[in-house]
């Protein structure tokens, strides 16, 4: 913590904290276009087992190539389909900082959900 006499020294005050982003490829938007280059299927890290479904992404705005996870059960993915990804890592699989955003464009919402609906694209049922 500065002094009262270092601050009146410095005459701009308190130096900010820089506070990085860990979504750098969204370049400070909540959703990105993407379009689906191939579809993976991971092992998590150590204490869990299981099959995770991710894909290789293609961000088209950016240019970028990144890692995104598909979420829910089941998908209708396949090579160049178009959806939206969103931050949001995945503490079990390295490097999987993006996920996709499911009942928008070509990713379609996951059929029979009836808790956290809103997560996976589905709309209420009558």
């Amino acid at each position: 913590m500065p002094t009262y006499n270092q601050l009146v020294r410095l005459r701009s005050g308190r130096i900010k904290k820089f506070k990085r982003t860990s979504t750098l490829d969204l370049n400070k938007c909540p959703q990105k276009k993407a379009y689906c280059l191939k579809i993976l299927i991971l092992s998590p890290k150590k204490p869990n087992s299981a099959r995770r479904k991710a894909m290789w992404v293609y961000i088209t705005s950016t240019s970028r190539q990144v890692f995104c996870y598909i979420p829910g059960i089941g998908h209708s993915l396949q090579k160049h389909s178009t959806f939206l990804i969103r931050g949001g890592r995945r503490r079990d699989l390295p490097g999987m900082k993006y996920t996709a955003i499911r009942g928008k464009l070509d990713f379609t919402y996951v059929l029979g959900r009836r808790s956290s609906r809103s997560k996976y694209g589905l709309k209420r049922p009558i």
